[in-house]
């Protein structure tokens, strides 16, 4: 008997947080913000990118999308490779078969705006 009431009590106390907040928050989705599109954009043009193009200040466009990269260059898997278009578009290379699918993720910590058309 004990352990049946148990079970109803535990029963209904999992029912109801799971109701809850879907109650509370209604059918709304939740999605991990994303850097891109969260930040402020700021508009760069490729004059402006293409002054960032050294080791130890290089600034890449991907997309569109400029990244300042400058931290990840020493640790880059592909040593130098990173700068061979640094203050240029990067798009052609980044896409290539050399990356895994986890540099697509990481890319966005570097997010600092969008190249001006």
């Amino acid at each position: 008997m004990v352990a049946i009431l148990m079970a109803l009590i535990l029963g209904v106390l999992f029912a109801a947080i799971l109701i809850m907040p879907r109650a509370i928050k209604g059918n709304a989705k939740v999605v991990p913000p994303n850097p891109t599109t969260t930040k402020a954009s700021k508009l760069f043009t490729k004059p402006e990118v293409s002054l960032h193009n050294t080791r130890t200040d290089c600034w890449i466009i991907i997309k569109d999308k400029v990244y300042d990269v400058t931290p990840y260059v020493e640790e880059h898997p592909g040593g130098d490779a990173i700068l061979a278009h640094a203050g240029d578009d990067s798009t052609e290379g980044f896409y290539g078969p050399q990356h895994a699918t986890r540099v697509f993720d990481m890319v966005d910590e570097f997010y600092i705006g969008d190249l001006k058309q």
